[in-house]
């Protein structure tokens, strides 16, 4: 079976990242609709999303020119999922992954939708998720729509191991949004993005971490869809292609 419609239109590009010190590749799917930005999960690869058939799930949209999507890799395999890493070294190298996207990832997604001032959806599942929603809070003027699914939202204290300093702080969701107070970036947030926080509840899911983002986002004042599936949907793909097809095609006000 193929990964994808081959008339969907897809397209391979990639640059070395001098932030990163590595070729890093991205894909686009479709040459219109809003611009979604998937983050892959553990330590996969910007193609999981398409062999793994994500991509297939929601290539109607894409064909209908609602969403177009652009994957790139991910971190993990050289931080956070290396145990030879030292925390300080995994910390340094997420931060640097960080500005990563905002200053080279995002750049090149605003030229290629030829709008230099787009907003992007953000979306991943498992640590993903926790990317996504780490960037979508960073950076609430790059990204209005956070679709994060089966994820968790804390390093701490399972990857920090008791360390703190400025590259995890604000790179820990749970650490720094409680923290914001600059009113412009609240009012972005609060009034103008969208917040789907999304979890199964079968095998190897966490709904309990997506409880405690929502509950800490109310907190804030921040509003928040916490949308807890069936215990039917466990942690996998085939609930992710679910999840994501239903907020793509249903929920997200695009």
């Amino acid at each position: 079976m193929d990964h994808v419609d081959p008339n969907l239109p897809r397209h391979d590009f990639g640059w070395y990242s001098p932030r990163l010190g590595m070729e890093m590749p991205i894909v686009r799917y479709g040459n219109w609709g809003h611009p979604l930005l998937l983050l892959p999960t553990a330590q996969s690869d910007l193609y999981d999303c398409e062999r793994f058939l994500l991509i297939r799930a929601i290539e109607h949209h894409i064909m209908a020119g609602r969403v177009s999507v652009f994957s790139i890799d991910s971190i993990n395999a050289h931080a956070w999922m290396d145990d030879k890493v030292p925390v300080p070294e995994a910390a340094r190298r997420q931060a640097l992954y960080s500005a990563y996207v905002e200053q080279e990832v995002v750049p090149h997604i605003r030229r290629t939708v030829d709008d230099p001032d787009v907003r992007i959806g953000i979306s991943g599942a498992s640590f993903g998720a926790f990317h996504a929603a780490n960037l979508f809070f960073r950076r609430p003027d790059m990204f209005d729509t956070l679709i994060a699914m089966s994820g968790f939202y804390d390093l701490v204290p399972g990857y920090s191991r008791g360390f703190m300093n400025d590259d995890l702080y604000f790179n820990n969701p749970m650490s720094f949004i409680p923290k914001i107070n600059d009113p412009h970036t609240l009012d972005l947030i609060r009034n103008h993005s969208q917040i789907h926080i999304v979890s199964g509840q079968g095998a190897h899911e966490a709904p309990h971490a997506s409880k405690r983002f929502s509950q800490m986002l109310w907190d804030k004042g921040i509003w928040n869809n916490l949308d807890l599936w069936g215990h039917d949907m466990k942690h996998d793909w085939p609930t992710w292609h679910r999840m994501l097809d239903h907020y793509v095609g249903e929920k997200v006000g695009w």
